[in-house]
């Protein structure tokens, strides 16, 4: 999961692409980069860290013109620690071409061996987004066949490039002296939205609040396997590009990537994260009785809309228990379970009026890893809480996400292979609630009837690429990021195998 933003404009880019990845800093918080051009020439300026930490004045003045790109990164593929790895890359041939990238290539080892192999094409890191730019220069060339570049042979070459590639892929690419190339993968896992400036500024974003955050209309979203070409002047040409395209975005997305007031694939992020919380509310009755509940407390930042919903259903007071530190990074997508752990404290704090002699109901979104609820359910006894029972607004995660999501490996993840009682042992509360996996999928689904399904693989284990068995797991699990934990940070970290 990265943050993508790409900007055609009558007027300098580089603050409203700046303002534009402040929006979209949750979607990744280990590397930031910007390019802009000015007639044909790239200026770059990319380093590890957020973004108000890579971009001084002087950066900003170093990148001219009115077109450009950026990216925050979140690592899933690679080397996390590598500042060759931020984006956006760059390849020289042919025309000048730089790329930013949010998903994750499922079939990034083979096409790195056709790059040398067949197109004679070197890439220099492990990142699939080198692959996948390096893939674009070699079609873009053999559609051009050394030639003039126009929409017809860019959509001539997304279109080969649609049969090469496999997974996830929502891409910005600037081609030098020609315009902006925006396109998505066939069946829509990434998001990517489109608007426009009233001074006709043309932007293209992973998450509709970018656009409206820095005074763009939201216009449409870009369909699953559509590619769109900006040209110098503004001018915006869209085609088709796949075979077969279908609407199966990310359910996570609803559940925790995306901001809460982002629209996506037409659905409300908050209003999806509410009917999570009715749907679970019937869940919660089944499992604990509601007058052996004192309060709701959600986790925060994204559970709040579930839990608040789920409080009222069930007439039991809501109270906010836990206070953020909001200048701690998202534990989920930090790298390395060390870190994770390290920051749950520094991150939240008890407010330990809400829990005293209480039986507390906490509300999460989501459990991946269950490192982070351990260590909250025991920060509510340590606060004196009576009984501590955990209801999660989205499924158990028992299966490896391959799309661009930090949850790769099965051995990390707290419910795989494991009965929801067995987790609750993990986890050390009184009583464990999950959601279920259909009444998710409906809950969210039912707001835009025109969407062909989910991928929820996470949840349910059916990979809508249909490309995807335990070898290639196996195999892309190779290529996740390199992330050196001390022999410390893992003993401290193992969780009791109880499968």
């Amino acid at each position: 999961m990265c943050g993508i933003v790409g900007v055609v404009s009558n007027a300098p880019v580089n603050q409203l692409l700046y303002d534009a990845l402040l929006l979209l800093q949750h979607r990744g918080q280990d590397a930031a980069g910007i390019v802009t051009l000015l007639e044909r020439k790239f200026f770059m300026h990319k380093a590890k860290g957020m973004v108000r930490d890579v971009f001084r004045t002087r950066n900003m003045r170093g990148l001219p013109g009115n077109i450009g790109l950026g990216q925050v990164r979140y690592p899933t593929a690679g080397n996390a620690y590598s500042e060759e790895e931020a984006q956006p890359f760059y390849v020289n041939a042919p025309f000048g071409i730089v790329l930013v990238h949010n998903g994750n290539l499922t079939n990034a080892h083979a096409l790195r061996a056709e790059l040398f192999s067949t197109d004679h094409r070197h890439t220099n890191t492990e990142s699939d987004s080198e692959v996948l730019l390096n893939v674009l220069a070699h079609e873009l060339d053999r559609a051009t066949r050394g030639g003039l570049l126009n929409s017809a042979t860019v959509f001539e070459a997304v279109r080969s490039m649609q049969r090469r590639l496999r997974g996830s892929y929502a891409v910005v690419a600037l081609i030098a002296g020609h315009g902006l190339l925006a396109f998505r993968d066939p069946y829509g896992i990434r998001p990517l939205a489109m608007g426009r400036g009233a001074d006709g500024t043309v932007m293209v974003a992973s998450e509709s609040v970018a656009l409206e955050g820095s005074g763009h209309v939201f216009e449409r979203n870009i369909a699953p396997g559509e590619a769109v070409f900006i040209d110098l002047q503004g001018q915006v040409h869209a085609e088709q590009c796949a075979d077969a395209p279908s609407l199966n975005p990310c359910i996570f997305e609803f559940v925790y990537l995306a901001r809460p007031d982002s629209v996506l694939d037409g659905i409300s992020v908050y209003q999806a994260r509410l009917n999570l919380g009715e749907t679970l509310a019937k869940r919660v009755v089944s499992t604990v009785p509601p007058n052996e509940i004192d309060v709701i407390i959600p986790i925060p930042e994204s559970s709040r809309p579930s839990a608040t919903q789920l409080a009222h259903l069930l007439g039991i007071p809501y109270r906010e228990g836990f206070v953020k530190n909001r200048y701690v990074g998202r534990t989920f997508i930090m790298p390395g379970q060390g870190v994770r752990k390290k920051s749950v404290r520094q991150k939240l704090n008890v407010i330990a009026s809400e829990f005293k002699g209480r039986n507390v109901l906490l509300v999460d979104d989501s459990i991946v890893r269950g490192t982070t609820s351990r260590e909250i359910v025991q920060m509510a006894r340590d606060a004196g809480a009576r009984k501590v029972y955990l209801a999660s607004a989205a499924p158990p995660v028992r299966y490896p996400n391959v799309y661009g999501i930090d949850m790769p490996t099965k051995d990390e993840l707290v419910a795989h292979d494991r009965t929801v009682e067995q987790i609750r042992e993990v986890i050390g509360c009184d009583a464990l609630i999950y959601q279920d996996v259909d009444a998710m999928k409906r809950a969210i689904g039912s707001l835009n009837p025109k969407l062909d399904g989910f991928d929820a693989s996470c949840f349910d284990g059916v990979y809508v690429t249909g490309d995807i068995d335990t070898e290639a797991i196996t195999r892309m699990n190779g290529s996740r990021p390199r992330i050196e934990e001390t022999e410390e940070d893992s003993s401290r970290l193992a969780l009791p195998n109880l499968s």
